[in-house]
């Protein structure tokens, strides 16, 4: 009853432990730390996401300027507005080149980190391995018990049958 195996044997109750695993509480710990570093990962890949849209917004940004720069010096164009979009033309690299930086360090990040999960799930599966193993080890043991108390009830019943 209340999940246990319970057993008679000779007139007595017998109580079959419920299935122990020692490493349980290390277990729920190296899944929880493994979910907590795919969480991080996610936000690291969500920054990346967010710093490579970033950089293509720019270059677009570069190129349209760019597009327009070369639309009026075809039309003519005055010195100081061809100062201005030289100007803004070499903020827009500026920004683009303190991105691409941004996003290597992203990058950077990005791989240490998934070194970690990788090697939180090597942990975590091998715990379940030996997990998985005990308990078939544990069913392989309670199904013997069964066996042998079936085949002691076999007996007594013929026994009891024959006298």
């Amino acid at each position: 009853m209340f999940g246990r195996r319970h057993k008679v044997k000779r007139g007595l109750l017998f109580c079959m432990k419920k299935f122990y695993f020692a490493l349980d509480t290390v277990l729920n710990y190296k899944e929880q730390v493994l979910e907590n570093l795919q969480a991080e990962h996610a936000q690291i890949i969500a920054e990346r996401v967010e710093c490579e849209r970033g950089i293509e917004a720019l270059e677009q940004e570069q190129q349209e300027c760019m597009a327009e720069l070369e639309e009026k010096k075809s039309f003519g164009i005055s010195i100081t507005d061809m100062q201005t979009y030289d100007r803004f033309l070499t903020s827009l690299r500026k920004k683009i080149e303190r991105e691409r930086e941004r996003l290597a360090e992203i990058l950077q990040r990005e791989e240490r980190k998934r070194e970690q999960v990788v090697e939180a799930r090597k942990e975590t599966a091998s715990i379940t391995k030996l997990k998985d193993k005990k308990r078939a080890q544990y069913d392989k043991e309670v199904q013997k018990a069964d066996e042998q108390f079936i085949d002691e009830f076999v007996s007594n019943k013929r026994a009891v049958a024959r006298a």
